[in-house]
């Protein structure tokens, strides 16, 4: 089993002026010189955080990190005006001409993998190589697993808390009636479902790993503003149109890709990675038997360590 690399820290980091409000968090570390790789986080609005850095050989690889808009260090924090599928593409690609980058590599998981698919569909010349982690297709049907009519069947208890932390108006079409709530005016509302929506993702994501709070959980400003960021790219279809990603796999045959899919992931289920390597036959496909959805344990890490070890070859 390969573990994650030695801890470093940053030798450069800078704020990406965009043409609107946003200004994006990005940072540098590892070998100046060596293969440029950008880090892509999901969510949308989780973030990067230290341990990050680590799935990478520092001594060969050009290191970047980037908080999408809105994300982690980006600011303003939370804010949804100007953040849509597109303007996250062009930030990547405006990182990378800043950097005088010529072609770099995308490590990307869940909702970065579907930016990463993406980006590299619009800008197929500037990728060497996809790493793909748990791949979200952001197709209605992923979306009505995670949040209408799937994994519910799983966690029914959680599911029931979360459908009863909306008005009953709310429920028939739900992730509207989740967005009305979480942006509306009754801020006790809003910050139960907000509560409700976070404790939803942590018990699909960590499975039997996720441990409830003892006591109820202050709902801070922060965290709502991270619901609403998430529910603002479910609400408009994460921006694109249904099944655009798998429809213009074509185009990004060539490009060297592994995917790495956990086969008990129940936030990206292998549906998921199955039909994206049916559509990218020459990728190299690799499920885990005992990985679930989050870039830890042993086997996780292993296959990504190990894959980025190979694909520099």
């Amino acid at each position: 089993m390969k573990p994650l690399y030695r801890e470093i820290t940053p030798f450069h980091s800078f704020f990406l002026k965009t043409k609107s409000q946003h200004r994006v968090y990005v940072e540098q570390s590892g070998n100046p010189q060596g293969i440029p790789v950008i880090f892509l986080h999901g969510g949308p609005c989780s973030g990067t955080r230290p341990g990050h850095r680590q799935f990478f050989n520092p001594e060969k690889y050009h290191i970047i990190l980037m908080d999408q808009r809105g994300c982690g260090q980006s600011l303003p924090f939370g804010e949804i005006e100007h953040n849509t599928t597109q303007d996250l593409i062009d930030d990547m690609e405006q990182i990378r001409k800043q950097l005088a980058i010529k072609q770099w590599l995308l490590f990307s998981g869940s909702w970065g993998s579907t930016l990463a698919l993406l980006y590299a569909q619009q800008h197929t010349v500037c990728v060497l190589g996809m790493i793909i982690r748990g791949v979200f297709l952001a197709r209605q049907k992923d979306l009505d697993w995670f949040a209408q009519e799937g994994v519910g069947r799983i966690y029914p208890e959680k599911w029931a808390d979360l459908l009863h932390s909306i008005p009953e108006s709310g429920r028939q079409d739900w992730v509207k009636g989740l967005y009305d709530t979480v942006f509306g005016g009754d801020e006790i509302t809003q910050r139960r479902a907000s509560r409700a929506w976070i404790v939803w993702g942590g018990q699909v994501a960590l499975m039997q790993d996720y441990q409830a709070p003892d006591k109820p959980v202050h709902v801070s400003d922060k965290m709502v503003k991270q619901v609403q960021m998430e529910v603002h790219y479910a609400l408009n279809k994460y921006f694109i149109s249904e099944n655009q990603i798998i429809e213009n796999c074509t185009v990004i045959q060539d490009i060297p890709t592994i995917i790495v899919h956990g086969r008990q992931d129940l936030v990206c289920p292998m549906e998921a990675g199955v039909c994206l390597h049916k559509a990218l036959p020459k990728a190299e496909y690799i499920v885990l038997p005992n990985a679930g959805h989050i870039a830890s344990g042993d086997e996780m890490i292993d296959a990504l360590v190990d894959a980025m070890d190979r694909i520099i070859k």
